[in-house]
């Protein structure tokens, strides 16, 4: 597995963490959510357009 699609699963797998604890805190800001979901989606994106 090439060493920046690795960065990427694991940049994934951090923002998803960041963003169960976001949503588990009651006093997590909603745009803090909404900006971690798009960071989120967007290395989703650049992994499957890798995958391709």
């Amino acid at each position: 597995m090439p060493n920046h699609v690795f960065r990427l699963l694991e940049r994934h797998q951090k923002l998803d963490d960041l963003l169960r604890r976001a949503q588990a805190s009651r006093f997590s800001h909603p745009f803090e959510v909404l900006r971690l979901k798009k960071l989120k989606l967007a290395v989703k994106d650049r992994l499957a357009r890798l995958a391709r």
